[in-house]
């Protein structure tokens, strides 16, 4: 495998998971009238798909390897005061041009850890989110759980608003492994939370897993596989362990004056995943993505990653929440007190934006959906005018060559193992001026 290509052996810090296109590295201060110019016409034509997301960012403990804006000491009346803010920023943002009038195909909570919130504090904020953008024709509600922090009541409060794909952040079914890496939760609540989950009946549940944690082996790697075949779940997705550079890993990895991180390099995380799918695949699973496994495509879908894939507008709630309106992407402030300060002023609550061109926005949809293994032309011809397989054909040449895919017909097709290092393939259609180790 090439160097410029094949992820290297040893796991450095930096980020490796690509969520975006331009990288947010390349997103600039001082945006406001490109943001409220997004917002100030509706779409021309039929409009894409609008999706929903809130971020909570409480959690109890900060995971060690957890890169995401969240907080550890915030009491009620802090919570009560952010939850507002919240809506505060849906109410002015449901007036605008663009948004007005439409209600969400998609809802997704996420964090941090939304399932912190007590169960009156969720029903009473998602009550005042729905008299602002209805969501009762939305296809999908997603909300992320911590399993430790969820019990019947909580649970019946989380089915009652609507959540259609319950996603419960496992990670690793060990209890060592859980405390060496921060997780707050152990295994018996797991089961717990599990069994519960199921009573409620909800449309999908999702579960998380990570290969590499911190002190993570080969004998604890296949009690994950055992484990996740034993609950037997909707979905499962995994996720290979980086270090991004504001994690407590990094911060120790720099104390110490170590270049690689404490984890399973690279080949061994990608062999941890291919035999996890390979026995995913064996109980009845298909293969998804590159992370995720569903036991029944046919009823079992991921429309908010689907959605936000194909060019689906975003409205983002809340502190360093991450939004794309008409082309424009945006992020929130990222600390509490700014954020709430700006939303006083009037402002909109706006640390960073871009404004994509044609050409960014087609890059953009065509490496996220090779995240999916598997890309057609046709799709992406008739949205954008431009043929990738002409477009992309030295680079896809090369991969082909290089035996992670090939190209059948009019569609581009990911092999296994191709598809476990996606995320460092898609460099290699990044425009020149994109191309950098720093995605955040």
């Amino acid at each position: 495998m090439p160097e410029t290509t094949a992820p290297k052996k040893g796991t450095r810090a930096g980020n490796y998971f690509i969520s975006n296109y331009p990288p947010f590295s390349f997103w600039k201060e001082n945006q406001e009238e490109v943001v409220e110019a997004a917002y100030a016409t509706p779409h021309e034509g039929t409009p894409p798909p609008l999706g929903l997301y809130h971020h909570i960012p409480f959690c109890r403990k900060r995971c060690h390897f957890c890169y995401f804006r969240v907080y550890t000491d915030k009491n009620a009346d802090d919570i009560k005061h952010y939850l507002d803010c919240t809506v505060r920023e849906l109410e002015v943002m449901a007036r605008k041009p663009l948004i007005e009038g439409r209600k969400p195909h998609f809802v997704y909570f996420g964090g941090g850890t939304p399932s912190y919130l007590s169960a009156k504090q969720l029903t009473a904020l998602t009550d005042r989110m729905k008299a602002l953008l209805p969501w009762d024709e939305a296809e999908e509600v997603a909300f992320e759980c911590e399993p430790g922090t969820l019990n019947p009541g909580k649970l019946t409060a989380i089915k009652d608003i609507g959540v259609t794909r319950l996603s419960l952040g496992i990670e690793n079914f060990d209890d060592r492994i859980l405390e060496i890496n921060g997780r707050a939760h152990r295994t018996k609540e797991i089961w717990r939370a599990y069994e519960r989950a199921k009573e409620e009946k909800f449309d999908q549940i999702n579960i998380d897993l990570i290969a590499g944690m911190v002190e993570e082996t080969e004998e604890n790697w296949q009690r994950n596989i055992e484990k996740t075949l034993e609950l037997r779940p909707d979905s499962v997705t995994i996720y290979q362990m980086e270090v991004p550079y504001n994690t407590g890993i990094y911060k120790e990895m720099k104390a110490s004056g170590s270049l690689i991180a404490p984890i399973a390099d690279w080949e061994t995380k990608r062999r941890w995943v291919k035999e996890a799918f390979a026995a995913l695949e064996e109980a009845g699973y298909t293969i998804g993505s590159g992370y995720t496994a569903v036991l029944n495509p046919d009823r079992t879908k991921f429309i908010y990653r689907d959605a936000l894939w194909s060019g689906a507008d975003l409205l983002g709630l809340g502190v360093a929440s991450i939004s794309h309106a008409k082309g424009v992407h945006y992020q929130n402030l990222t600390e509490i007190d700014e954020y709430d300060a700006a939303l006083d002023a009037g402002r909109l609550p706006l640390k960073r934006a871009l404004q994509t061109t044609s050409e960014e926005m087609l890059i953009r949809q065509f490496i996220l959906q090779m995240k999916l293994g598997r890309v057609a032309a046709e799709p992406l011809r008739d949205k954008f005018g431009v043929d990738i397989l002409e477009k992309f054909a030295p680079q896809l040449a090369n991969l082909r060559e290089e035996g992670w895919l090939t190209v059948e017909g009019d569609e581009i097709v990911l092999n296994r193992d191709g598809l476990l290092c996606v995320d460092n393939l898609l460099h290699d259609f990044f425009l020149p001026q994109h191309v950098t180790d720093k995605l955040v």
